[in-house]
């Protein structure tokens, strides 16, 4: 893939995932706008693209507001000339069950989260349909958005939002010619090591260097940041052209297209459904087989 000449903001992209989608982009040919909350772990990550011969700038400020990504549009400009590509990577975390879920602690992820996708894709649309020249929107979901995950909540909203974003804002964009889609990243984290089943495989991956074993990569599609980071360069290109208003997924040796929410089943009655009637016929008619929630666990272990 060859980027050169276009310019990408990633946000988030001082370290974990965002810093391996920005690297890549770099290596593509694509100028980055690093973005960080973190001015060291900004200016390391502009270091490290710079030294392998690639070209980026930073703007260190939480993602949320609308001036946060005013000033990320505004470096990419004054920097590089122009914007074909916003990845919005940015986020937090603030796990807890519904009733110990503080206000402040819904509010800090949905900002982070789903609004600051909401401006920085807000400001980039913008750019991109002044220039003319079509773009890219590649908004960062989760697998906890598509199925939901035991003490989130908050975040598990907020990257469900960002998914049904991606779709209203494909339709919309479709006449700029610029793409939107959602990723749906699974990989070895600081959160993933957090869950019992993969920390020990992934402290030993790290330890050792060797990778993570086949039934990590293949059966749960986990992998590394930078087996995600193909996918966002794929996105970015000129290849992805009639790609757009997708949940695709991908992490270790597996790539995944998500489907759509939809009817699953449906019946009828003369006349509108009573709450007796809808309780006859529930289990033998829509809801005879019921849908699964929540991320499914290595077999052996518990959710």
């Amino acid at each position: 893939m060859d980027l050169t000449g276009k310019v990408a903001i990633v946000t988030g992209s001082g370290r974990g995932l965002g810093h391996a989608y920005a690297k890549a982009l770099a290596e593509a040919g694509a100028a980055v706008v690093v973005n960080d909350v973190d001015q060291g772990a900004a200016d390391r990550a502009v270091q490290d693209i710079v030294a392998a011969g690639g070209q980026a700038a930073s703007v260190v400020a939480p993602v949320g507001s609308s001036e946060t990504a005013d000033a990320l549009v505004a470096k990419a400009v004054e920097e590089f000339g122009r914007l074909d590509v916003m990845v919005t990577n940015a986020g937090i975390l603030r796990d807890t069950v519904l009733w110990k879920m503080s206000d402040d602690d819904f509010d800090a992820v949905t900002n982070v989260h789903l609004r600051g996708t909401f401006t920085c894709a807000r400001a980039a649309a913008v750019q991109m349909r002044s220039q003319g020249t079509g773009g890219r929107l590649i908004l960062i979901s989760s697998p906890a958005g598509q199925r939901g995950n035991f003490g989130q909540g908050n975040y598990s909203a907020a990257k469900a939002g960002i998914v049904a974003m991606a779709r209203t804002w494909a339709m919309e964009l479709a006449r700029a010619e610029v793409t939107v889609n959602a990723v749906v990243p699974v990989a070895a984290t600081e959160m993933t090591k957090t869950i019992p089943a993969f920390a020990p495989v992934i402290e030993e991956s790290e330890r050792t260097g060797a990778p993570l074993p086949d039934w990590v990569r293949k059966d749960e599609g986990m992998g590394t940041p930078e087996d995600v980071a193909s996918l966002i360069v794929f996105l970015a290109s000129d290849a992805s052209a009639d790609v757009t208003g997708q949940a695709i997924g991908i992490g270790g040796d597996k790539l995944a297209l998500w489907s759509h929410p939809q009817e699953k089943a449906t019946d009828y009655t003369d006349g509108g459904w009573s709450a007796d009637a809808i309780a006859r016929s529930w289990t033998t008619g829509v809801g005879a087989e019921p849908e699964s929630y929540g991320i499914p666990m290595p077999a052996g272990t518990e959710a």
